[in-house]
């Protein structure tokens, strides 16, 4: 939150001046009208997983005069709802969902309305720099998604593992050591069906092993792409990744790090949390979040895929949606999103408090910190308006690979020509 409208806040004094200091078009066209200080009303479009308790609601109101009318969508049709409203002209909502990965589309079409943080605060959120946008940001995040390592100790255990994997090598002796004593057919959870979990785990893979996987003018950088499809095809060929999953979806994928089906997952921040739930997981106690083995040791850098708000262009109410946005992404209200609905904050100091402690939850919340302190976007331009275009490329290709189709030299030339050819025509 920045700090005039912190102070503003706390005031309750927010003028229509000083709101338009602090919101600028991103090329939508300005139609804010003020209403009476303590009768506004709003509307919130987010997944279900992404709405505030209804008591988190009336605190907001409360505390700003302002009534926030929640509409869950699902994310499926979150991007289709705000894409048909907003090339009519017309709010899909006041606030909207925006994913990392429509930010370069939805700033690029003017449908986004320009956030100014201030310094500190995009400190203190260091995934900003997914929604940069000319001078300001085209949506703040509120969910983290930063990519992390899972390891089950047991499983290790029982392969005669005790050491925690710190190198890319080690960690496939380790894996192997699974699969030879036959606690675990297949060690290594990687999704490669024809998803887009595809693409961000091989990005993540790359980014973690080779520090880029794009160049600086957005063309795919070839050698880490190669190095990196190099690894994923040794795996599938020595029996370290299941086979099965070039037809299975992503997400079970990932879900098998607390099913018990594999013992090492680069997947989302929230599985620190249902690993260790026993509503869902066959392996509490057993897995933990660690630094991701790269090449010489831990990864210097990760990335993450993430969930922000945006003020629509075409919202009448823009001043009060920012304040939805600044109250919503506060440290305060994080702490108790992550309480009340386990909303994996994207402040650095919200994850800070939660490190407070001995228990387990306070030890993951070591290691998100550290992983947190070391995201950098994969995208040197930001987010590119064709990404999705881009992404399906990639993620059907890999699929071939895995299906045995392509090696992994025919995926990486594949994959150069098709997505620089994207990028070529998109310049």
């Amino acid at each position: 939150m920045s700090t005039i409208s912190q102070t503003l806040k706390t005031l309750g004094l927010v003028s229509g001046l000083a709101a338009a200091l602090l919101i600028t078009g991103c090329g939508g066209s300005s139609q804010t009208k003020t209403a009476s200080a303590g009768n506004e009303e709003i509307t919130v479009m987010v997944p279900d997983w992404g709405a505030p308790t209804p008591e988190l609601l009336d605190e907001f109101k409360k505390e700003t005069g302002i009534t926030a009318h929640v509409q869950t969508v699902s994310w499926d049709d979150s991007k289709s709802k705000i894409s048909v409203a907003s090339a009519a002209k017309k709010a899909p909502a006041d606030v909207i969902e925006v994913d990392w990965s429509w930010a370069g589309e939805f700033s690029s079409a003017g449908w986004l309305e320009l956030q100014k943080p201030d310094e500190n605060t995009v400190k203190d959120v260091p995934t900003y720099s997914y929604f940069k946008y000319k001078d300001g940001y085209c949506a703040t995040p509120y969910i983290n998604g930063v990519r992390m390592a899972y390891w089950n100790t047991e499983m290790a255990k029982q392969a005669g593992v005790t050491a925690i994997p710190q190198t890319a090598d080690e960690l496939e002796q380790a894996m192997k050591a699974i699969k030879e004593k036959g606690v675990i057919s297949y060690p290594f959870l990687f999704p490669m069906d024809a998803e887009e979990k595809v693409t961000t785990s091989f990005v993540t893979l790359a980014v973690s092993r080779n520090g880029k996987i794009f160049n600086d003018d957005g063309t795919l950088n070839k050698e880490s792409a190669l190095d990196t499809l190099t690894v994923l095809k040794k795996y599938l060929d020595e029996g370290l990744i299941d086979p099965v999953t070039v037809t299975r979806p992503g997400m079970d994928t990932f879900r098998g790090i607390y099913t018990g089906e594999g013992a090492y997952l680069l997947g989302p921040q929230s599985f620190t949390t249902s690993t260790n739930d026993p509503k869902v997981s066959k392996v509490v106690g057993q897995v933990v979040p660690i630094p991701i083995p790269a090449k010489n040791g831990p990864a210097p850098q990760t990335v993450a895929f993430v969930e922000a708000l945006g003020i629509s262009a075409f919202s009448e109410h823009k001043e009060a949606a920012q304040k939805f946005i600044d109250w919503y992404t506060s440290k305060e209200t994080q702490l108790k999103l992550n309480k009340a609905i386990n909303n994996p904050p994207t402040r650095i100091s919200t994850i800070e408090e939660m490190t407070k402690g001995s228990d387990a939850n306070a030890a993951a919340a070591k290691v998100i910190l550290q992983q947190l302190k070391l995201v950098q976007s994969p995208f040197p331009l930001g987010v590119p308006k064709y990404y999705s275009k881009m992404s399906a490329e990639i993620y059907n290709l890999i699929q071939k690979m895995g299906k045995g189709e392509l090696s992994a030299q025919e995926t990486a030339d594949q994959m150069t020509d098709r997505v620089n050819a994207i990028v070529k025509a998109n310049q």
